[in-house]
């Protein structure tokens, strides 16, 4: 019995204990089954990360991938004519930057750039590239050919990024009006700067300058007449073997600059030279003693003072002498002139008695109130300030009535002009689209219609028989006022060294438009001839009357030209 009890203690021991490593077994491989999944997951988990981050790189923008956050180059709105043809617009390229932490020899990377940059500045980027920092900038804004060649040099450490940058598909055409960026894509010039003035930057600076948001810019300027404008200046500066010339057209209803260029100029794309002293836009940087120009207002002030009419006579049969000054007249007639002859035949004498009839006073405040003397109020930033006399004296009065004296830019003495010819109405010039309600509402009555209207007569009659008669063009009913002014040379006064104008309106029977021309130094055509504006000042005008006035939606009309009459005193 003793036996068999402890035969069967034995088999149930024997059986627990298989129980028990059975179960350590089980325990055993349960744990390792679950560590080689925690493993998995955990490379699971790396590996996914990974991936996703991939997947992220992968869609991100690669402009905000890459590079400092503040040199990111913010977008800019479209710049387009009054038609909607582009004057400027975002493109996007390469700039190349360096890694100097991955540098190993930063001789061999300037050996190897060299070949595609070979104007690389070698101590600069010798100090950047050894600077030991994250990021650094080599070259902004490569050509596509740059960044090719550059990539197969296979260089570790270095990178392209991609950024935006301004493009002007007309090149020079109206380079002085839109303007220039910096590389940062920040207008600097032009109605470049006047966008980012009215908002633009502030919007660059809190990063929602975004593309698809910035509507386009609308110019008052025709790109069509633009050309024809830069085209005309340009061949006259070199005809004529000027050191420049310029020209504006502007719309004598609404204020609206539609054209206006200044050569020599210089092309937005390279902008190299666009700092040098003689490529400022003349027409409204420069200020100039505007000649014989001048006279128009000084007449147009006679008539609007009620003192003088058209019938009225001035003495030009002797010269005026004042302190040491003898005003003289370039072709003088040597007897009685009446208004509409001293305005034709351009007399000083003349000119200098109207001021007289008004009085020093009464010449300074009319000049003011033209606009002629004060800072012209418009988007472009780049507006000269006029001069004149601190005291205006007898003298300057008279010799300021034929355009010595005093210093103004050509674009406000065409916006004066424009008030002269459009019932007195003087509207400040502008560079965006302005209806003729908006003009209305801006506009200051500054003559009286009357003298507008014996103004327009005299225009009309001066391109018929007097000094602008190369500015006709049949059809159009042309009207101007020419001006030679002698320029200082050594504080002399130089019967040889000229600035030349010519200030048009046209069609005279109701006048759209003004067209200003000017021309700085020039020479004759031919040895022998003159220089005189009528000779090279006048046809830049009647070119640009030519070729532009049916693209201004003034039609030609043969049928009953206007005649004016001349009537004379012997």
């Amino acid at each position: 019995m003793m036996k068999l009890w402890r035969k069967r203690v034995s088999e149930a021991e024997a059986s627990t204990a298989s129980i028990i490593v059975d179960g350590a077994r089980k325990a055993t491989g349960g744990r390792a089954k679950t560590r080689v999944v925690m493993t998995m997951a955990v490379f699971f988990g790396i590996y996914a990360t990974i991936a996703g981050r991939l997947v992220y790189l992968g869609f991100e923008d690669a402009e905000a991938s890459s590079g400092p956050a503040s040199r990111i180059t913010a977008s800019r709105p479209d710049i387009v004519d009054r038609n909607g043809e582009v004057l400027a617009t975002d493109i996007k390229t390469a700039s190349l930057f360096a890694e100097p932490r991955r540098i190993v020899d930063p001789n061999e990377v300037i050996e190897k750039l060299s070949l595609v940059l070979p104007d690389i500045e070698v101590e600069q980027t010798y100090h950047k590239l050894k600077s030991g920092a994250g990021f650094v900038w080599l070259r902004r804004q490569l050509t596509p050919k740059q960044q090719n060649d550059i990539m197969q040099l296979g260089i570790p450490g270095i990178g392209f990024r991609t950024e935006k940058r301004r493009f002007y598909p007309g090149g020079e055409t109206a380079s002085h009006l839109v303007g220039l960026t910096n590389i940062d894509n920040q207008g600097i010039s032009g109605l470049e700067k006047y966008i980012d003035d009215q908002g633009l930057a502030d919007l660059q600076a809190s990063g929602l300058a975004v593309a698809k948001d910035l509507k386009p810019v609308r110019l008052s300027i025709d790109l069509r007449v633009q050309h024809i404008v830069r085209d005309e200046i340009s061949r006259a500066m070199e005809k004529y073997h000027a050191i420049a010339a310029g020209a504006v057209v502007f719309n004598a209803k609404t204020g609206e600059v539609v054209a206006m260029a200044s050569v020599p100029d210089y092309d937005p794309n390279n902008p190299y030279n666009a700092h040098d002293k003689d490529r400022l836009n003349r027409m409204s940087a420069g200020t100039y003693e505007m000649g014989s120009t001048i006279k128009s207002f000084t007449t147009a002030m006679a008539l609007d003072s009620g003192k003088v009419t058209l019938e009225s006579r001035f003495d030009a049969s002797r010269p005026i002498t004042i302190g040491n000054q003898t005003i003289r007249d370039f072709h003088g007639k040597g007897r009685v002139l009446t208004v509409p002859e001293v305005f034709i035949y351009s007399s000083n004498i003349g000119s200098a008695r109207e001021a007289d009839v008004v009085g020093i006073e009464g010449h300074r405040e009319f000049l003011h109130r033209m606009g002629l003397l004060k800072r012209m109020n418009t988007e472009l930033p780049e507006v000269a300030r006029p001069s004149e006399p601190k005291v205006w004296k007898k003298v300057h009065s008279i010799t300021i009535a034929f355009g010595h004296g005093m210093s103004t830019t050509p674009l406000q003495t065409a916006v004066a002009a424009a008030a002269l010819m459009n019932g007195g109405k003087l509207i400040d010039p502008t560079f965006l689209p302005r209806t003729q309600e908006e003009a209305d509402a801006v506009a200051k009555q500054v003559i009286d219609p009357k003298t507008s209207e014996n103004m327009r007569y005299l225009y009309r009659l001066n391109a018929e028989k007097g000094s602008g008669k190369r500015a006709e063009v049949p059809g159009y009913r042309v009207g101007g006022k020419t001006g030679t002014a002698e320029k200082v040379v050594n504080g002399r006064y130089s019967s040889s060294v000229r600035f030349n104008a010519f200030l048009a309106a046209f069609p005279m029977d109701d006048p759209q438009y003004i067209v200003l021309s000017i021309i700085d130094e020039p020479k004759p055509e031919k040895p022998g001839m003159a220089a005189t504006s009528g000779l090279n000042a006048a046809p830049i005008v009647a070119n640009i009357i030519r070729r532009s006035a049916s693209l201004l939606g003034v039609k030609p009309e043969f049928s009953h030209e206007s005649k004016a009459t001349l009537v004379s005193y012997q």
